[in-house]
């Protein structure tokens, strides 16, 4: 603990946290529909907070877990968001979806920040509903075009992957592992 009474997990939760205070428009996804490209699909994952944070957390949280959670939770991320993206152009629309994927990027920071180990089958269920959850967003807008999908596929996957590193580094120093323990 320090003089602020907080634990090493703590703060990390907090550190991690934290961006979902900024007053940012987080949710909100304006200036997208103008091009529907791969490049525009590659960018629109990096200008907002609940995409980043998602993504990073499902790497983070996958890498912390380890054995086949590193390549199944990735997996049902990207597979679910997919379908997602097909639901929403097909007319499907969540009720309550925005408050849904705010709630799945404060699960996805909270499991990583502890590393919280659940049972795989229960870990890819969480990841694949956040991953159909952002999908579906983005195909209920419109966005469901083959390079916009392709665009934000890949630099999902690679912002997951860097969640992945990220955690390899913390267990490299031992941070990872103490996390486990105090959770």
């Amino acid at each position: 603990m320090n003089r602020l009474g907080m634990t090493p997990s703590g703060k990390a939760l907090a550190a991690l946290a934290l961006p979902l205070l900024a007053p940012l428009p987080a949710l909100a996804h304006p200036g997208h529909a103008e091009d529907l490209g791969l490049l525009a699909g590659m960018l629109h994952p990096l200008s907002g907070m609940d995409h980043l944070l998602a993504m990073l957390m499902v790497g983070l949280w996958a890498g912390l877990q380890g054995g086949r959670a590193r390549l199944a939770l990735p997996a049902a991320f990207l597979l679910a968001m997919l379908a997602g993206f097909g639901l929403g152009a097909a007319g499907l629309v969540v009720p309550g979806m925005e408050a849904g994927i705010l709630a799945s990027v404060i699960l996805l920071v909270a499991l990583a920040a502890l590393a919280v180990p659940l049972p795989l089958p229960l870990a890819a269920g969480i990841t694949a509903l956040a991953g159909l959850l952002h999908g579906q967003a983005h195909g209920a807008e419109g966005l469901a075009m083959p390079g916009f999908v392709l665009g934000f596929l890949l630099v999902t996957a690679a912002l997951i992957g860097a969640g992945l590193g990220f955690a390899a580094l913390l267990q490299r120093i031992g941070f990872g592992s103490g996390l486990r323990r105090a959770a």
